[in-house]
């Protein structure tokens, strides 16, 4: 039996003013993986990404889409659907870590006092139990005073995970969240998303076809916002079936 989808696109096309960028995309994300969208510039992908959590309400562009996003069997762009509850079900964390001008702790509370919460204790689990999450804990646990943005960006981009992560989404979205790191905080942010997978859906946009191949479970290979061809990742970057995505893993175009 198949198992039920944590996002399903179906025949999704989506557009700014006159502009298709993505056209006819059918697209079925189980839970509890890393699930990669990589493909050239300007294919779709973060496009993509920005809809399945709404941030695309926010373009200064005329939008339009047709077809339906949905987030366990609910359309998410339906009218009565709460987009608050919605950003926190599916959380962001951007290419460029953006810490609040507040302390390590309150980075990561943030989002939790704005919501009401006050228990200090609670707040100090959470700070612990996300930090960890990220990998990040042990870095910081003696400086949790210190300001935010005064950490590595390797580290700040963990933080940004952490913030995220205190919201327990069930899906994260990342837009090549290792772009501007070192190796060193790039193979620390993908150790962490292999320790989150067992209980948080990841959709990644990948910063290259090797990160891609390393951190997916399974991929989408998207060109010019149409989906080439999508499955588990050890098929897709070494036995691919469309001659495009061979020649995209490969390196001869990109």
């Amino acid at each position: 039996m198949e198992t039920p989808a944590k996002i399903e696109l179906q025949h999704v096309h989506f557009a700014y003013e006159d502009h298709e960028v993505l056209h006819d995309i059918n697209l079925r994300i189980p839970p509890n993986q890393i699930f990669v969208l990589f493909g050239p510039a300007g294919s779709g992908k973060s496009t993509l990404l920005r809809l399945l959590n709404r941030l695309t309400d926010f373009s200064p562009e005329e939008t339009h889409l047709q077809g339906k996003v949905l987030l366990d069997g609910q359309d998410i762009f339906a009218p009565d659907v709460d987009v608050t509850r919605l950003r926190q079900r599916a959380g962001m964390v951007f290419a460029k870590p953006v810490p609040l001008p507040l302390s390590i702790r309150d980075n990561i509370t943030y989002g939790l006092t704005l919501g009401g919460r006050r228990d200090r204790s609670t707040l100090d689990e959470t700070v612990e139990r996300s930090l960890h999450a990220a990998a990040l804990w042990d870095e910081v646990k003696d400086r949790l005073d210190d300001p935010g943005m005064a950490l590595s960006g390797g580290q700040q981009q963990r933080l940004c995970l952490a913030r995220t992560l205190a919201l327990q989404p069930e899906v994260v979205l990342l837009d090549e969240p290792t772009s501007g790191l070192d190796p060193i905080s790039t193979l620390q942010v993908e150790e962490a998303l292999f320790q989150l997978r067992e209980s948080v859906t990841f959709i990644v946009v990948p910063h290259s076809v090797q990160q891609a191949a390393r951190v997916a479970d399974r991929a989408a290979f998207l060109l010019m916002g149409e989906l080439v061809e999508e499955g588990p990742a050890d098929v897709l970057f070494t036995r691919p079936k469309d001659k495009r995505t061979e020649d995209y893993v490969t390196g001869r175009f990109g």
